[in-house]
């Protein structure tokens, strides 16, 4: 029998909207566990885990939100208590799958407590806000974001559908049986862009037939966090970074930044790690109607009609030189740094659009000058995608994790 729904919602506002998809997930003969995370009046419909439960979870009393009436407060208040509400649930064995519906205000607070739940636990959220930028909300999980068209305001023609199909995903999410695998495989986490696609694809191949399992992750920011992420929270044995072009859209303001900390979870975390600068050449913005005015003049490649890369330069690369060498620094376990002295991706190679020998050479530089002794920085006389390249980066590591 599949564990509870859970259904998270502000019951004071939109009761009978919750009432409606409890009772079509009720059909389907699945429990349900419907939580209450309005502030403001009492619920219109029955809740299993009342409001001032959650409220005293976030640290406070429902009354207190009430009376001091600080929508800022009582926001935080209820996050943090739904999270805390939620991840018991979970550790309890009593959440199979969780739905929230809301505007932006509610879709805030539910999807808080949907982060706090491992990768892989059914996470529907049905939001006015699902149509636009969700990064905010997601993050690093796997929240299924359904647009609800209209607002959560009412069941009318629109929205019962729309209700229903969230209710259907949930409900199938929860239902689901996974077929057991064959044999588990330690996971080896790799960075990859279109531009390094050879490399890292010749490396998995190599890789998987040692036995191990090659997780992909997209270096668009998003995938670099999300890389991070499974790294810290230990799920990952070694790391194949030969992609960290993140670091370029870091520093130059680019629309696929993962932040200063990008490399440091394996660092932390003391797992075997081969770093090398990948497609470091390339910052990334949106169409080039959004390309920055400061930038108008620069050396710039429209990949397809929704991204443009802009070649960065040599104070640039001397910047996430400096970047890669304080990460492999900072590692507690064994790491090692490849170089390739022809280009850094497939755009950066001799008489490709982003060749240049000189910004990556201050790159290269940076890196070596500022390595602690003893740490490897190997060059190789090949573009990052040769396959020579590859194999030497899958040899460093598969050396490691036999040491």
């Amino acid at each position: 029998m599949p564990k509870p729904v859970v259904i998270v919602g502000a019951l004071d506002t939109k009761g009978e909207e919750f009432r409606f998809v409890r009772d079509l997930i009720a059909a389907r003969g699945l429990e349900t566990i419907l939580v209450d995370f309005g502030v403001m009046a009492d619920p219109t419909v029955p809740a299993d885990v009342a409001a001032e439960e959650v409220a005293r979870a976030g640290g406070h009393s429902l009354a207190e939100l009430r009376a001091g009436k600080d929508k800022t407060l009582a926001m935080g208040t209820m996050a943090a208590g739904l999270a805390q509400v939620v991840k018991g649930l979970y550790d309890a064995g009593r959440l199979g799958g969780i739905l929230g519906m809301a505007g932006s205000g509610g879709t805030s607070i539910a999807t808080r407590a949907m982060r706090a739940l491992p990768v892989g636990v059914p996470k529907v959220m049905a939001s006015t806000v699902g149509g636009g930028d969700v990064s905010a909300y997601v993050g690093t999980t796997d929240i299924t974001m359904i647009p609800t068209v209209v607002d959560v305001a009412g069941i009318n023609s629109i929205s019962r559908r729309i209700y229903a199909n969230a209710a259907g995903a949930i409900a199938g999410m929860v239902s689901q049986e996974l077929p057991e695998l064959a044999e588990t495989r330690p996971l080896v986490s790799a960075s990859m862009f279109g531009n390094t696609t050879a490399c890292v694809s010749r490396a998995q191949h190599t890789l998987e037939g040692q036995g191990y399992e090659v997780l992909v992750f997209h270096a668009t920011g998003t995938g670099g966090k999300t890389m991070e992420s499974l790294i810290a929270s230990r799920y990952i044995t070694a790391c194949l970074d030969l992609t960290t072009t993140e670091l370029a859209d870091y520093i130059c303001g680019g629309v696929m930044n993962a932040g200063p900390d990008r490399m440091m979870a394996a660092a932390r975390a003391g797992i075997p790690t081969v770093l090398a600068p990948g497609c470091v050449d390339m910052c990334n913005f949106w169409g080039v109607e959004t390309v920055p005015e400061k930038y108008r003049g620069r050396n710039l490649y429209q990949w397809n009609p929704n991204v443009t890369l802009m070649r960065t330069t040599v104070d640039e690369n001397i910047r996430i030189g400096e970047m890669i060498a304080a990460a492999a620094n900072a590692a507690t376990g064994p790491v090692a740094i490849l170089v390739p002295l022809r280009g850094v991706s497939q755009l950066d190679s001799p008489g490709g659009l982003f060749w240049d020998p000189a910004a990556d050479a201050a790159c290269f530089d940076a890196i070596k000058a500022n390595l602690k002794p003893g740490i490897p920085f190997i060059e190789l006389d090949h573009n990052i995608n040769d396959p020579e390249f590859a194999d030497k980066a899958t040899a460093l590591l598969l050396e490691m994790l036999k040491g």
